[in-house]
């Protein structure tokens, strides 16, 4: 049996997951979590063997701590669901140890397909993420300017190309304004870009945004 932990603020999407499971046979839910920091603890506790980790929780994102959890259970995989669509994280969570990157439109079949791919050990693939990575390897090999970027400031940088305001940013991501405008100065210097309006050009024109 695959023991799967769902770690997502939101009470429906972790219900809906755990009925997919009721309906196959050899996976269940068998931990929830709403944020990070209660992930980070039920993985301590108990052992899973794939963890199906949303990005935008309260405090600390999924992002944040896919290699948290990888170093709690090295034997554990993860597996990101969230809302936001390939092109802005599924490279950088791949990256960060995570087998597979899914939409959270993806079909229950491919969920499924996922979690015993990563069970077994292997990476899933989807054919977006496969465009995605086949993108990056045209790139030359110092990779693209947002590749400079932590986690944090990527996530920062994607708010602003998506048009949101510092005092926007500061409540989605649970930090405060003046911190988000810290990681928006970082964002332009590594960049080396002076403007919003220079880093929302970039983002919509290497669809890093819808």
């Amino acid at each position: 049996m695959i023991r799967v932990l769902v770690v997502d603020d939101h009470s429906v999407v972790r219900r809906g997951i755990a009925q997919i499971a009721a309906e196959t046979p050899d996976i269940v839910v068998s931990g929830e979590a709403a944020s990070a920091e209660d992930a980070l603890v039920l993985a301590r506790e108990e052992e899973f063997d794939v963890a199906l980790l949303d990005i935008a929780l309260p405090g600390r994102s999924g992002l944040d701590i896919i290699r948290d959890m990888r170093a709690i259970r090295p034997a554990m995989s993860v597996i990101v669901l969230s809302m936001y669509s390939e092109e802005q994280y599924a490279v950088r969570s791949l990256r960060d140890g995570a087998s597979a990157y899914l939409s959270k439109t993806s079909p229950d079949e491919e969920l499924v397909s996922a979690i015993r791919a990563a069970a077994a050990g292997h990476r899933y693939i989807t054919s977006k993420v496969g465009e995605r990575l086949a993108y990056y390897v045209e790139r030359d090999r110092e990779g693209p300017p947002h590749d400079r970027l932590s986690t944090r400031e990527y996530q920062v940088f994607v708010l602003i190309g998506s048009g949101l305001s510092v005092t926007q940013i500061a409540e989605r991501l649970c930090l405060s304004a003046k911190t988000v405008s810290t990681y928006r100065s970082r964002v332009l210097d590594k960049m080396r870009m002076e403007s919003n309006a220079q880093l929302v050009k970039y983002a919509v024109e290497n669809r890093l945004v819808p």
